[in-house]
């Protein structure tokens, strides 16, 4: 796998996993437009000019997306939602 095509897999990654969680708090809170907006997110990153991305941007996006899971995981760790992939992981 060349570095543009591993570029784009770990910003699918990140889309993916933002969809997942958002989804899985959207059963809790019906909000369908942000998880529309992020599936066509999903789309659009196949369309990416990846030679054009370095890996300091790609860095970027792994940080704010781990920055977004952290706002989440006070809420996570209430209980108030289940899981995101179908049951907790011990």
């Amino acid at each position: 796998m060349n570095i543009t095509d591993q570029y784009r897999l770990r910003i699918r990654h990140c889309v993916g996993t933002i969809i997942d969680v958002h989804s899985s708090i959207n059963r809790e809170y019906e909000n369908t437009q942000v998880v529309s907006e992020f599936q066509d997110l999903e789309k659009a990153i196949e369309g990416l000019d990846m030679s054009l991305v370095s890996e300091g941007d790609i860095l970027m996006v792994e940080q704010a997306t781990n920055a977004l899971l952290g706002e989440f995981k006070a809420l996570f760790e209430t209980g108030m939602l289940g899981p995101v992939y179908g049951r907790a992981l011990n």
